[in-house]
């Protein structure tokens, strides 16, 4: 079955076109899976039923797994045998049938605007590592970009000039963004004080680098917003997603609509949006609470 699994994953790098992030994890469900099958005496795709996908996913339930992660599981199972039928190594797919398990909807955490004020406020100062970040920040809650789509973006993806940027988000779809005029002035003053002064020949295609001349990392990046957050002195446990909700939240409140969000977070779905809606009304609803004398 292992063999399988290899040209599965080159089947979804070469014809889906899905993240590394998400090929990895796909790949990580998978193994775990084809062991249990394996331990079961399935060794083949044909023999494989219903049941044993049903057991497994009780396995994992049983484990611990958070209902998103099962359900991320099962996906990859049900796409792992729609492809043994595409390429008629198997002549049914008994993942059809199981039931996804069902994650309770979480809202997500954001800051408000004196907590991001904060956050920025952190970054003052005229070092390379306070300028550097301070782009990175005002560029990220700007955009909303995910923390994958920033470290990765090149230096030919930003027009400061007109005020837009080109990103590669989940199933390699682009997408155009648009800056914001206090992004735009951080991130010209991080190229010409930082950035064309590491690397003045423009040898390394990527936007954002490090001291050592090299592509930002996704774990480094991480830490400097916890370092920020700490700095700031904002007591909640924020991760870069978290400037991604705020984003969102911040321009629904603002009055924008559901649809133009969708197309800046780079959402497939508009249900994936429509979480910050209830935000949005939570937000309201805690506000009236407090304030209104009868709340």
């Amino acid at each position: 079955m292992n063999d399988y699994l290899d040209l599965f994953i080159s089947y979804l790098t070469a014809e889906k076109g899905l993240s590394e992030n998400t090929r990895n994890a796909y790949s990580r469900d998978l193994v775990r899976y084809l062991d249990y099958l394996e331990k079961a005496g399935r060794s083949l795709p044909s023999a494989v039923i219903s049941s044993d996908i049903a057991s497994f996913m009780l396995v994992l339930q049983k484990l611990g797994l958070a209902a998103r992660s099962r359900a991320r599981c099962l996906s990859a199972i049900r796409m792992f045998h729609k492809f043994l039928m595409i390429e008629n190594y198997a002549d049914r797919n008994p993942a059809t049938i199981i039931e996804a398990p069902r994650a309770l909807h979480k809202l997500p955490q954001f800051l408000d605007s004196r907590e991001v004020d904060a956050l920025f406020a952190s970054c003052i100062g005229e070092s390379s590592e306070n300028i550097r970040d301070y782009a990175m920040l005002e560029l990220l809650y700007a955009t909303g970009l995910r923390v994958s789509e920033l470290v990765n973006l090149k230096l030919r993806e930003v027009n400061l000039d007109s005020g837009y940027l080109m990103t590669v988000g989940k199933g390699n779809k682009e997408r155009l963004v648009p800056i914001g005029e206090s992004a735009r002035l951080r991130c010209t003053a991080y190229l010409d004080s930082v950035r064309f002064r590491i690397d003045p020949m423009k040898q390394n295609i990527y936007f954002f680098l490090s001291r050592l001349v090299e592509p930002m990392s996704r774990q480094a990046f991480w830490n400097i917003i916890k370092k920020r957050s700490q700095l700031a002195g904002i007591r909640k446990n924020i991760s870069p997603h978290t400037l991604r909700h705020s984003f969102a939240t911040h321009l629904l409140e603002n009055g924008a609509d559901l649809r133009s969000v969708q197309i800046m977070l780079g959402h497939a779905d508009l249900a994936s949006t429509q979480i910050y809606t209830h935000v949005t009304r939570e937000r309201l609803k805690r506000l009236h609470q407090e304030i209104h004398p009868r709340g």
